[in-house]
């Protein structure tokens, strides 16, 4: 028997909303202090629901906020997968990571040669890129094999978690170096140079150059290296801290990476390989989680299989997409929606916004929009185009500034960007699905282990809105079901295509 023809079969858009979020009006909530009379309108009068975005529902641990990396990887794979954090806890649970015989030989060699472990990663418990807790683990391991030098490379926050509590989980990693025996941190930067992912190497270097050379200035403790910034935890400059000795990396020493996420570790990761290759050092170089990083590095954990999802349905189906984003979420509509695969498979097309001139969120909310919601008109109005993919930035990428005033900027020209872009679909025949990736906006203050309230930047576990506007007024709208997760949004995608989603598609069609 064939599958009907859903009602609303035909081209669409795919409208991601990076960061909107849904959560009651308060002082802290950019989106309800904004005026955006379109999405507030899109919400109220169109078929919608509430889609879980963080959590068990998306393969993340429970409790754990979403991130644009997974939203878009589960939104593309119609199925919840288990995250790298999700799985490198399994691991840790299991007792497979302290067992794995990569480490185990990493951690052999250095104990055999007295040479050095250098720890790399972010220092805090945002579960966005890395877990500080995840470092007892690690210093245990070198514990049990009995390396003695264990130099802890510390990278700061205050982007996934609440600005000036670096101090406050640099004092945690001393915890857990005094609790495995082992550890000490050697050397204090913050994200801003060690996890730059826009191609600025001159952020990058002030990272390669302290971890590989010892280039930095000296600090007495941790405590003064995180007081030296003057920009907040995410710009404390390179530092050294004196009473670590010599902490340079050399020849035979082992690096292991210990951030679970990718995206903002693998410049670093890359330019600090070919730095010790060119001057001549040799190192055991290893993740915690699996790189895209241009030399390969082995990983101790590996990732979930996102095959047979959206990018994989469209290209079997003959279906054209265009992939419309700004360079800070491209991506996210091409590499991640498709299952952290590179391949532009038949069918594809990747428009890659780019700007003049050095981002300055604060300053221009607006960022490259215009240019975005132009090129997503003119896909729409394209009868050779099935499907436009398109990632509105602002609400999250100035929402991560933890500036109030500007994220409510980018809110109102959010709203403005929505409303062209529903008038284009108006006028080319096509519904429209507009969706969340994860909260961010809706909370813009949290308190601070000291009890103090402060600005936040940082993710939430809110569900987002889903909506989705149908490409005929002369049918009842449909009603959604009063739940969705990100997993539902393939499939739905698919139905209104006119067809059926995947078998690896866990996901249901929401119509």
């Amino acid at each position: 028997m064939s599958t009907p023809e859903p009602v609303l079969a035909g081209p669409g858009i795919l409208l991601v909303l990076d960061g909107w979020g849904s959560a009651d009006a308060a002082d802290n909530n950019a989106l309800s202090l904004a005026r955006t009379p379109v999405l507030d309108e899109l919400v109220a009068q169109h078929p919608s629901t509430l889609a879980e975005a963080s959590g068990e529902a998306v393969g993340l641990l429970p409790g754990t906020v979403g991130n644009s990396e997974i939203g878009h990887m589960v939104i593309g794979a119609g199925r919840p997968l288990p995250y790298d954090s999700l799985l490198v806890q399994q691991a840790i649970d299991s007792g497979t990571l302290r067992s794995h015989p990569r480490l185990d030989t990493v951690l052999n060699e250095v104990a055999g040669t007295s040479g050095t472990l250098h720890l790399i990663g972010l220092c805090s418990d945002g579960q966005i890129h890395a877990h500080v807790e995840h470092l007892s683990e690690l210093l245990a391991a070198a514990a049990t094999h009995q390396v003695e030098r264990v130099f802890i490379h510390a990278i700061t926050d205050g982007r996934d978690v609440a600005d000036h509590t670096g101090e406050a989980y640099l004092t945690r990693v001393a915890e857990l170096a005094a609790a495995a025996g082992t550890g000490q941190i050697a050397t204090v930067i913050g994200r801003g140079y060690a996890m730059d992912k826009a191609g600025n190497l001159d952020l990058t270097e002030h990272a390669v150059a302290l971890v590989a050379d010892g280039r930095g200035s000296p600090a007495d403790s941790a405590h003064s290296a995180v007081h030296s910034s003057e920009r907040g935890d995410e710009w404390v400059p390179a530092s050294v801290l004196t009473e670590a000795g010599d902490a340079r990396v050399t020849d035979g020493d082992a690096v292991l990476w210990f951030n679970f996420r990718s995206d903002r570790i693998q410049q670093f990761a890359d330019r600090l390989h070919e730095h010790l290759a060119a001057t001549g050092r040799t190192v055991n170089m290893v993740s915690l989680a699996q790189y895209d990083t241009r030399t390969a590095i082995p990983a101790l954990v590996n990732r979930a299989d996102a095959s047979g999802g959206l990018a994989d349905e469209l290209q079997e189906a003959g279906l054209r997409s265009v992939r419309i984003a700004e360079a800070e979420k491209f991506e996210h509509v091409t590499y991640y929606i498709n299952g952290r695969d590179a391949t532009v498979r038949d069918g594809e097309e990747h428009l890659r916004i780019t700007g003049e001139g050095k981002a300055d969120y604060v300053a221009r909310p607006h960022m490259n929009l215009d240019r975005v919601t132009d090129a997503v008109v003119e896909a729409a109005g394209r009868v050779d185009v099935d499907l436009v993919i398109a990632n509105l930035a602002n609400i999250d990428v100035v929402g991560h500034t933890g500036n109030l005033t500007a994220t409510v900027t980018a809110c109102e020209a959010t709203d403005a960007a929505v409303d062209q872009i529903l008038q284009a679909a108006r006028n080319s025949g096509r519904w429209v699905v507009a969706v969340g990736d994860h909260g961010n906006a809706e909370r813009m203050t949290k308190q601070a282990p000291d009890g103090s309230v402060r600005p936040y930047g940082g993710h939430t576990t809110n569900p987002v809105p889903l909506v989705i506007v149908p490409n005929r007024t002369d049918t009842p709208a449909p009603t959604l079901p009063r739940t969705a997760t990100l997993a539902d949004v393939a499939p739905t995608i698919l139905h209104l295509l006119g067809h059926k989603p995947g078998p690896a598609m866990t996901g249901r069609p929401l119509l």
